[in-house]
């Protein structure tokens, strides 16, 4: 019988399209001024607004990209997602939200949006978003959203530049008034490098700020593509088993799993390209071609995702791997091998029978796309360990 994650997400992030008007150092989507014309058509993301609906289950719809208020459609798709029962929430780039775009949202059911700001001072942020003057956009469009009753999250993405000034994001997420402070971690994809990534080490620090900040703050505080935050967040309770963790604002993380590609979690491209995340350059599906249902509960990769039988290394052994799962993005990029272990987590696993683990980086297939996504799954013949 399939595990409830395994049957339908809790969130599908639609990348609407990849028009944008920043060019950002770290970018996924290598976002481009124009829209590719390629992307869904306006029927197509019905058609995939239906299939989403399908899923049977209370699904979180994510329009993301680029900057989807860039795509002259959008409120209509939104609107068509909330009447389909489905939760819209936006991610737009913060330079496209006045008081009238706010109004718009509200009417056609989005939710929440979140909008990126990487440090506290124009200097930071616009250094980051190679825009002058993206920080005062940013933060006017998230006084239009707080002023015109729009709830908001505001997305810090920690890199070498802005690690020394998370304190102060902090501070000016709830100063802006957010409802939630999102502390993203870096994946080398797209325009991001590796060159960009804090170590091991500071990345650990990091997350032990972010557990520290959500004890304390009055506002959510969480993560994402962190997935060893979990393991923080056990080792902190055991040793403070008896005591809630300071006044803040309750759990930092609402969801059971670190890494959710594939498992909660999916990305539809703007050409209509299924993957685990959208930082997971393996291709599981295209909804142009097969309903997301289908891709999402029986490709090959989602099932290898699904498996932690199936991960190597460090990860393979881990006791928390289930709840964390490593990032697999990180693990594709650092070794070619999305099942390999997760190279910034510093923790060193003893588990308590030794596990004979498989080599699949020799089994793993990996055909490139026209879209530079891979097809990749686990060979047939693979046999799982048993744990």
């Amino acid at each position: 019988m399939r595990s409830k994650a395994a049957q339908a997400p809790r969130l599908v992030a639609w990348e609407v399209t990849r028009a944008c008007d920043l060019a950002c150092q770290h970018c996924r989507a290598v976002a481009q001024a124009v829209a590719d014309p390629r992307q869904l058509s306006t029927t197509e993301g019905a058609r995939l607004i239906d299939q989403i609906a399908a899923f049977g289950e209370p699904v979180i719809l994510i329009l993301t990209g680029g900057d989807p208020l860039k795509r002259p459609d959008i409120f209509d798709l939104a609107a068509r997602a909330t009447q389909a029962g489905l939760r819209v929430v936006m991610s737009p780039s913060g330079t496209q939200v006045t008081p009238a775009t706010v109004a718009e949202l509200r009417r056609v059911g989005v939710q929440r949006i979140s909008v990126s700001l990487d440090g506290s001072t124009p200097a930071l942020h616009d250094g980051f978003r190679r825009v002058p003057g993206a920080f005062e956009a940013a933060t006017a469009s998230l006084a239009y959203a707080r002023e015109g009753g729009l709830p908001f999250q505001i997305n810090t993405t920690v890199t070498r530049h802005n690690q020394h000034d998370l304190e102060a994001m902090l501070d000016t997420a709830i100063a802006l008034g957010a409802v939630t402070w999102d502390v993203f971690m870096l994946v080398p994809t797209g325009r991001g490098t590796v060159q960009m990534e804090i170590s091991p080490a500071e990345y650990e620090a990091a997350l032990h700020f972010v557990l520290d900040a959500a004890g304390r703050a009055p506002i959510q505080v969480k993560t994402t593509c962190a997935p060893h935050y979990k393991r923080i967040q056990i080792e902190d309770r055991r040793q403070r088993p008896t005591t809630a963790r300071g006044g803040g604002h309750g759990h930092p993380h609402g969801f059971s799993r670190g890494c959710m590609a594939g498992f909660g979690f999916c990305f539809v491209s703007h050409i209509g390209e299924v993957g685990g995340c959208g930082y997971l350059p393996l291709l599981a599906g295209n909804v142009r071609e097969t309903p997301l249902p289908t891709i999402y509960r029986d490709a090959p990769l989602f099932q290898s995702l699904r498996d932690p039988n199936l991960l190597q290394g460090r990860c393979g052994q881990c006791e928390y791997r289930m709840l964390c799962g490593g990032c697999r993005a990180r693990a594709l990029g650092a070794t070619g091998n999305y099942l390999d272990e997760e190279p910034f987590c510093t923790y060193t696993p003893a588990p308590k029978h030794h596990r004979e683990l498989t080599n699949v980086e020799a089994l793993v297939t990996h055909t490139v796309s026209h879209e530079h996504r891979a097809d990749g799954a686990p060979h047939p013949d693979l046999v799982p360990p048993v744990l």
